[in-house]
């Protein structure tokens, strides 16, 4: 049986922007990304009937500039958001670098929201702690012992975005006490 879709919404610079406040009431974003999911929207409408997409796209830059001048949109303030958010996850400056350029974030915003002043490796380890805490990598490990885990857990934090020297400092940390005062002190 078929599946039955539900007929695509007509799409008018007032649709536009009721989907536009919907998305940023749940999340926040920058303008690129949100350039984008308009853009789709109004991709679908397309495909289901007639629209201007030169005039949906207008509708859709107006928005934005509306959004950004009211202080809704900053690119900024979400990088350093994101930033502070997935440290504290325990992600790679590498890995935060690449995640903020795929949401469309600006190269030198994404660049300034990652403190070029801060060493990246001391960020990294602090990072790489809190990420081998959560999945139990190195000292966390239970059973404590590194029989056939050590290359293991080295290519799960490279695949994570860490270095090779810092991944080997959390994997090879004699006990948790130890990685957790380098991470302060390092």
């Amino acid at each position: 049986m078929p599946i039955k879709r539900r007929p695509t919404a007509p799409v008018t610079a007032k649709t536009l922007e009721n989907a536009a406040l919907v998305y940023l009431a749940r999340y926040q974003t920058s303008a690129e990304n949100l350039r984008r999911i308009l853009a789709r929207r109004v991709e679908r409408a397309a495909r289901a009937g007639p629209l201007d997409r030169a005039t949906a796209s207008l509708w859709i830059e107006r928005l934005i500039a509306r959004f950004r001048m009211a202080g809704v949109l900053d690119d900024r303030a979400y990088a350093a958001a994101r930033v502070a958010s997935l440290r504290r996850a325990g992600a790679a400056t590498r890995a935060i670098r690449a995640r903020l350029l795929k949401k469309g974030v600006p190269p030198d915003v994404v660049e300034a929201a990652l403190k070029p002043g801060d060493d990246r490796d001391h960020v990294d380890l602090i990072a790489a702690v809190v990420l081998a805490r959560r999945r139990r990598l190195g000292p966390y490990r239970r059973g404590g012992k590194a029989d056939g885990w050590r290359e293991r857990e080295l290519a799960l934090l490279a695949r994570a975005g860490f270095s090779y020297a810092v991944a080997r400092t959390v994997v090879d940390a004699k006990s948790v006490e130890d990685l957790e005062r380098r991470a302060r002190n390092d």
